[in-house]
């Protein structure tokens, strides 16, 4: 089987070269870039099925990366794993905002990192429904078709923005989303919906989910999503 291959994005060599290290002892094969531009023409170009990406980068910042990344179907479906001395509540939300699936703050710990790294590429890219496709996770079955939910054999009375938010989540198991993006994913980007707004349909929906209800787990400081 062939290895999976990780681009890492970052300007301080040191580091390159560390994570190249580590990586390479987790089996994967790892290509190095020292600037925003470099990895976003590799990905773009050459592609790869992860990239970890620093923040503070020469030119193109990697939150700028990221958004062009994302913003590109060659490129939408890599994940992308943020690694940053840039801690704060708000750079984390930022970042989840730009597109990443992941956030880890220097230092890090290799073991950490590594299980980090396999859990994101286990998740692989969001799942492509038609509206004939039964997402089945658990206990629970969200027909989007006929928008129908099943918990537990149990059929379920549920609002149109309840389902969406359900179905949202469920397409990205372990995927973490800030209030706004899932806003955004319902009602699109102009619609007026508060943060707040989101928490009080999020607790209706675990009301009516019963026992599955702790299957939407919240990320605190950042969001919500669908344990995996």
């Amino acid at each position: 089987m062939a290895k999976q291959t990780i681009l890492v994005v970052e300007d301080e060599q040191d580091i390159a070269e560390l994570l190249q290290y580590n990586l390479q002892r987790g089996g994967y094969k790892v290509v190095c870039a020292y600037t925003g531009e470099d990895g976003l023409d590799h990905a773009l170009d050459e592609g790869c099925d992860l990239i970890l990406l620093d923040l503070m980068l020469p030119g193109i910042d990697g939150l700028e990366v990221c958004r062009q990344l994302k913003d590109d179907e060659r490129a939408a479906a890599i994940p992308v794993m943020m690694l940053t001395a840039k801690g704060e509540e708000e750079d984390i939300i930022a970042g989840f905002e730009a597109g990443a699936d992941d956030y880890i703050t220097k230092p890090f710990r290799p073991k950490v990192l590594l299980a980090r790294v396999k859990a994101v590429l286990r998740r692989g890219p969001a799942r492509k429904v038609t509206e004939d496709d039964v997402l089945e996770l658990g206990p629970l079955s969200i027909h989007p078709g006929r928008h129908e939910v099943d918990a537990g054999g149990q059929k379920l009375d549920l609002t149109r923005t309840e389902f969406q938010i359900l179905h949202f989540l469920a397409l990205r198991p372990g995927w973490v989303f800030t209030r706004r993006q899932i806003v955004r994913a319902v009602h699109g980007d102009d619609y007026p919906v508060t943060g707040r707004s989101v928490d009080v349909q999020i607790a209706a929906l675990r009301r009516k989910l019963g026992d599955c209800g702790d299957m939407i787990q919240t990320v605190r400081g950042v969001g919500y999503k669908m344990g995996d």
